[in-house]
């Protein structure tokens, strides 16, 4: 992921978040409906192996019964079981061990800048990036970001972490993941240390945390796609958790959850092989703002942001 990418004249986002002059909200762009070849955000299938994107894009409506009556036949849950008792564990042993190991690679070079990477590996990459430039908007829009305290809950390799603190932030980062955490702060000494400006950025203090064991108190709590690995009902928990942590406002960005955006998924879970994926879930939007409403939180502002390959909802919440 590169936090300013540069679009490819092949690729392009459907939707692109405009903010709004007025403070209460932003909107976006009038939608193109999805093309059938679209999975949502963060399917760790970023490789079409069984069928390409072209195959699934020949399906038209009246397929969705056929398509619905195949996807019956798979069992993407034993696939899951299976994964959680070779690491000895439930969904967060599963992630931890995914992105420790071939999930780190995979990931590593989607957030990175290389060129190799497939077509949906370089989507994911871009819609990705685009949730990273709309939020950096939405967290310099009031007042400059000097000396403001931000935790990073998930942190990745940095993408968001590095940028904040380059404008003077001060950057709490964090990720179940010890190998992201690792390429975060060798990617953050390499491009902060080496700063010509009047003051060098305070240095993002790197965590291998859960999300569960997140304390202490920042003016701006951020976790970017990482309610994919939650549930509705450890969602709501963790919701209140991150605003719990937060002084004046919640980013969060997640899967949304359609019908469409559901099937979607459960296609790509046909596709990887079973040391490639982590189980992922989608949120309605109302589920998340209730969970908000529930710990005293509004949402501010919301959008969508939607390439080929990648869907993602941004809100921000403040306390009501």
């Amino acid at each position: 992921m590169r936090y300013s990418p540069s679009l490819s004249s092949t690729i392009t986002l459907h939707a692109n978040i405009r903010f709004s002059p007025f403070p209460s909200k932003f909107t976006t762009k009038p939608l193109k409906p999805p093309t059938a070849s679209a999975i949502p955000p963060l399917s760790t299938a970023t490789e079409l192996s069984a069928f390409d994107a072209s195959t699934l894009a020949v399906l038209g409506g009246g397929s969705v019964a056929a398509l619905a009556a195949v996807l019956s036949l798979s069992d993407p849950e034993m696939r899951r079981r299976l994964q959680a008792k070779e690491v000895g564990g439930g969904d967060k042993e599963v992630v931890r061990e995914y992105f420790n190991n071939s999930g780190f690679q995979r990931w590593k070079k989607i957030y990175g800048e290389t060129d190799d990477v497939n077509r949906v590996q370089r989507d994911i990459r871009m819609g990705h990036a685009k949730t990273v430039e709309n939020v950096m908007q939405m967290l310099t829009d009031e007042r400059p970001l000097r000396g403001v305290t931000v935790c990073d809950a998930g942190c990745g390799t940095g993408n968001l972490a590095i940028p904040l603190a380059k404008l003077g932030a001060v950057v709490s980062a964090s990720d179940i993941s010890a190998a992201m955490v690792a390429e975060a702060e060798k990617k953050a000494k390499e491009q902060l240390l080496v700063s010509k400006g009047d003051t060098i950025p305070v240095m993002p203090k790197f965590e291998v945390k859960d999300l569960e064991s997140l304390i202490g108190k920042y003016d701006t709590v951020v976790c970017l796609d990482v309610l994919i690995h939650y549930p509705q009902n450890k969602a709501d928990g963790m919701i209140a958790h991150l605003a719990s942590l937060a002084d004046k406002r919640l980013i969060l960005s997640f899967a949304p959850k359609t019908f469409y955006y559901d099937l979607l998924k459960r296609v790509g879970e046909l596709f990887p092989g079973p040391s490639k994926a982590t189980r992922a879930y989608l949120h309605a939007e109302a589920d998340v703002e209730r969970a908000l409403q529930k710990v005293g939180w509004k949402i501010r502002k919301r959008g969508l942001i939607t390439a080929q390959f990648y869907f993602a909802r941004l809100v921000e919440a403040v306390p009501a």
